[in-house]
């Protein structure tokens, strides 16, 4: 299922396409980028509801936005969601791949399909967006990933999850590299603990007390904090950063 609110075709705006964007994170930084005057495709992989309301969310604030289902995983998937952006809006100026995968547990007894879920979601299709974007981002375009400060902080039961976002910071710098004479910036950015429903699936009060009081500044981070790393960096005034690692995080290490 697809969502278009729009009566004409945008050709004149910033673009952007968001992976994940139907919830959490992901939709916090549609409604940012929407809300900062980009034409916003909002991607899902399941769930049209809750991809609707984001988009609902955008349009009655005066946004434009479309859902679109794509697995970030399948290339077919991924490139016709990229075709969908350029047919309602003309091209792709910023790509903000939100869409991951968290199973927490021990190394020694992590389900080992859990983990080749969680590689396949946060690694294959970290690159397969990462792919898309280097091939069809304009001039001045920027692509965004998500990473996990846990990937510094080494918090046990995180092993799985850490190591596959330790694989995109390590693609970030490179595709940076890869992409000379472009214009297009390529970073990442590590949220600390953020006050979404992956984040708080499985954790006790105790557990999300202690991790609040972790940072100096004594709380959790929320959507909307991420949102707005997120939005500069694909701004026309964050485009002096490229190729870094940024850990949106309050002061963890």
């Amino acid at each position: 299922m697809t969502t278009n609110t729009n009566e004409n075709t945008v050709t004149d705006a910033r673009v952007a396409i968001v992976t994940g964007g139907s919830r959490g994170i992901g939709r916090a930084v549609a409604r940012k980028l929407a809300e900062d005057g980009l034409a916003v495709v909002v991607n899902y992989a399941r769930g049209a509801s809750a991809a609707d309301e984001t988009v609902a969310a955008i349009t009655a604030a005066g946004g434009r936005a479309v859902a679109v289902q794509a697995d970030v995983a399948e290339e077919k998937e991924v490139a016709a969601l990229f075709d969908r952006a350029e047919e309602e809006y003309g091209g792709v100026d910023v790509v903000v791949n939100a869409a991951g995968r968290m199973t927490l547990s021990p190394i020694a007894d992590l389900d080992l399909a859990a983990l080749d879920a969680m590689h396949r979601t946060n690694i294959r299709g970290t690159f397969v967006v990462a792919q898309q974007a280097a091939r069809r981002l304009r001039a001045g375009g920027s692509f965004v990933g998500f990473s996990t400060s846990v990937v510094g902080t080494q918090f046990p039961t995180y092993g799985g999850y850490a190591a596959s976002k330790g694989a995109v910071e390590a693609m970030t710098m490179i595709l940076a590299r890869e992409l000379r004479g472009r214009d297009i910036t390529v970073n990442t950015v590590a949220p600390g603990p953020t006050a979404t429903d992956l984040f708080l699936d499985g954790k006790t009060p105790e557990q999300v007390e202690r991790l609040a009081k972790t940072p100096p500044l004594e709380r959790l981070g929320t959507p909307e904090d991420i949102a707005a790393v997120v939005a500069f960096l694909g701004s026309p005034a964050g485009h002096w950063v490229n190729g870094q690692i940024l850990r949106a995080n309050g002061g963890m290490i």
